[in-house]
């Protein structure tokens, strides 16, 4: 059976001349659409620099479904290369601007990249891996390099001075690729899921419209950067889409500095992240602002836990819409929306999807048992690019396995149990780690904590929990975490070793990385 299709989608779509050139077609040319630092750019601006960006890449050999790679951080240069790589039919690909060379090697001979674009904060290092990429022929550099350009690297500034600002965009089929957005590579290396301009139009209609229900009065401020497409599609990509405008900064995220443009700009909507809403609500100085100018703010890429958006709610009276999405799904296709909030909860499936919460045998569990949720819906990637064993077992037909365990209450409320492949068997029994984070965060001196499994001698596998506390001078047995388990979960839930550090470390798109937690030495 398929989904009832409400949403007529055109056969010949392009996302950038959706997103980006309507906007001058229908008179809001010298609206202003984005600001950056102490710049601000009108859309016509925007159009007239994604256009130059077109030029140079088509002048670059570039052309439709070869791949273009930017490793940019937040600027106009970042937003005009990645409406301009799609409007001349090219497929975007970016990736983080904090990775090591290794990663951008295997990122730029993953995607044969015949271009890459980078910033005088990323040249150094992606040159360096450029020189094991045989099928790269150019390197942009944008903004001041700062340094002596080799060969068949360029300054962005030097070709945009020559290049036309007039360009038609290319005849695309709705149905052709259009970007590729990457997997978080908690499983091996980082895949890469690929997405056709009508994934973008869909998610844009059911989530951006109807949940987050954007104007063109919105000014959306994100936490996390443009090359997460959560923040890149929720904070720029949708706003422009009804004539809305976007908030970016380039330097690294912190409370302070989102604080200070909070009260600058005054946006009505944050695209937020679980970790930065705790570090936001627990700042000392946080009770100095007013956030009341915020409508509400989303929160994705991992857990919030019923602790943080507490905390949060209590401190700045801003509603949370909490929900989930996946590179293989393009963005959120579960949602809290401001008519129903259920803290705790990730919401309902949005309108334009379907769920199901199967069991290992494949079949619908019972109502309030965990089981791994499966979705549909026509944003849903085509594949992973050159994995076709990951893609059959993801792409299941209509249907793309999450590989997220889910249960579901009797109205319909969703519940992350955590990962298929994060439980840990205690006592015979599959625990999870999220249940155990939760209780935990609700402890009165911890902030953040991440449980993974701990063998504790050969074959015996058991949770252990890492903890940072409120105040790091402050001191805290590891009896004492694990009794506060005890007094509020089963006891075999209990964590078997606690470890405190003074920080969790973060993944680019801000979430705790357990990977690195369970790769280093703590025993």
């Amino acid at each position: 059976m398929s989904i009832p299709e409400t949403l007529t989608m055109p056969k010949n779509f392009n996302i950038t001349s959706y997103f980006l050139d309507k906007n001058i077609t229908e008179g809001r040319g010298n609206k202003t659409a984005l600001i950056c630092g102490d710049e601000k750019y009108t859309f016509l601006e925007i159009q007239q620099r994604t256009n130059q960006m077109g030029n140079i890449l088509l002048e670059l050999g570039v052309e439709m479904e070869d791949r273009v790679l930017l490793v940019l951080n937040d600027s106009i240069d970042f937003v005009a290369s990645w409406f301009g790589i799609m409007k001349i039919g090219a497929v975007a690909t970016d990736v983080y601007t904090y990775l090591k060379a290794a990663d951008y090697e295997y990122y730029l001979n993953y995607t044969r990249a015949k271009v890459v674009i980078v910033d005088p904060a990323t040249y150094s290092i992606v040159a360096e891996a450029a020189k094991n990429a045989p099928l790269l022929k150019y390197m942009l550099v944008a903004g001041d390099p700062s340094t002596s350009l080799k060969a068949n690297e360029y300054a962005m500034e030097d070709l945009l001075v020559k290049a036309s600002s007039d360009l038609e965009a290319a005849s695309t089929i709705g149905d052709e690729f259009a970007l590729w957005k990457f997997t978080t590579g908690s499983t091996g290396k980082p895949k890469g899921t690929v997405h056709t301009h009508h994934n973008t139009l869909y998610n844009f209609h059911y989530y951006g419209l109807k949940v987050l229900g954007y104007t063109s009065d919105d000014l959306v401020l994100p936490v996390p950067k443009l090359f997460f497409g959560y923040a890149r599609d929720a904070a720029l990509v949708y706003p422009f889409g009804v004539g809305g405008a976007a908030v970016i900064f380039p330097e690294r995220t912190t409370p302070e500095r989102l604080f200070q443009l909070i009260e600058k700009h005054k946006p009505t909507a944050m695209i937020q992240v679980p970790t930065m809403m705790n570090a936001m609500a627990l700042h000392p100085d946080a009770v100095k602002y007013d956030l009341s100018c915020l409508r509400f703010c989303t929160s994705a890429g991992e857990a919030l836990p019923y602790e943080v958006y507490r905390r949060w709610k209590d401190k700045f009276n801003v509603e949370v819409l909490d929900g989930i999405g996946s590179a293989e799904l393009y963005h959120i296709y579960l949602s809290n929306t401001l008519d129903h909030v259920v803290p705790g909860s990730l919401g309902r499936v949005i309108e334009g999807y379907e769920g199901k919460i199967l069991g290992g045998d494949g079949e619908p569990v019972e109502q309030g048992e965990p089981g791994v949720l499966h979705v549909r819906g026509g944003s849903a990637g085509v594949m992973y690019w050159n994995d076709r064993q990951k893609s059959v077992a993801t792409f299941a037909g209509e249907w793309v396995n999450t590989g997220d365990l889910f249960r579901q209450d009797e109205e319909g409320n969703y519940y992350f149990c955590g990962r298929a492949d994060d439980l840990i068997k205690v006592s015979g029994i599959w625990v999870s780690p999220q249940e155990i984070e939760d209780c935990l965060l609700e402890h009165p001196q911890i902030k953040e904590v991440a449980v993974i499994p701990y063998e504790e001698i050969k074959g015996l596998i058991l949770p252990a929990a890492f903890i940072v506390l409120k105040d790091n001078g402050a001191k805290m047995e590891d009896s004492e975490c694990i009794a506060y388990v005890k007094s509020k979960l089963a006891p075999y839930k209990a964590p078997r070793k606690v470890v405190f550090l003074e920080e969790l470390p973060k993944t680019a798109q801000g979430k705790i990385n357990k990977k690195v937690i369970k790769e280093s030495r703590w025993d």
